[in-house]
């Protein structure tokens, strides 16, 4: 994987950074959490193994940038550095670790089958999970076991059959080739 961006760079970068803030808009909000169901973490698990660790990493940075500097990406149209420094911004911020994750596992093993993908795709996730609920705990005051009934029990299962479509839409034979041309 090149370390230089260029034009094809760029534009991946940018399209992954739209299908998160996409994945963004369907948010199902929680009673019992600040934290909603959304599609992000399907767009963070293909954006690393896709593009790789630093396209990965840096397509999931703009996305966060972009609500920073105020565009409605974040879910339910949030937006402004306000979310960040908010419950769910440790979430937010572990997409960038999460995606440079699993793009330096999918660097090294581009054609996983589905098992042992969806496998990378989960251990992502629980970089997710960590910077999320060490966040959540220290915003919310929370204890760990607190913050994890909160921020990780109840998108747990939804996370995991995330993670396997992902592994399936790796494996499809077209985004395979759109896959290897990436990456």
């Amino acid at each position: 994987m090149k370390k230089i961006l260029d034009t094809k760079g760029m534009i991946l970068c940018a399209l992954f950074a739209a299908l998160t803030a996409a994945g963004a808009l369907i948010a199902v909000p929680l009673p019992f959490s600040p934290v909603p169901i959304s599609l992000q973490v399907l767009f963070v698990f293909l954006s690393g193994a896709m593009l790789g660790r630093y396209l990965g990493a840096l397509s999931q940075l703009i996305y966060l940038l972009l609500g920073i500097v105020g565009l409605p990406v974040f879910s339910r149209g949030a937006s402004g550095i306000g979310i960040i420094i908010g419950p769910t911004g440790g979430y937010l911020a572990g997409f960038v670790f999460s995606a440079f994750f699993i793009g330096a596992v999918f660097e090294k093993k581009k054609n996983l089958p589905v098992l042992p993908a969806a496998g990378v795709m989960i251990a992502g996730l629980l970089v997710i999970y960590m910077t999320g609920t060490m966040w959540l705990m220290y915003v919310a005051r929370l204890n760990p076991v607190k913050a994890v009934i909160a921020g990780v029990l109840p998108f747990f299962p939804g996370d995991i059959l995330k993670a396997f479509i992902a592994a399936f839409v790796l494996n499809n034979k077209n985004i395979k080739t759109l896959y290897n041309l990436t990456i």
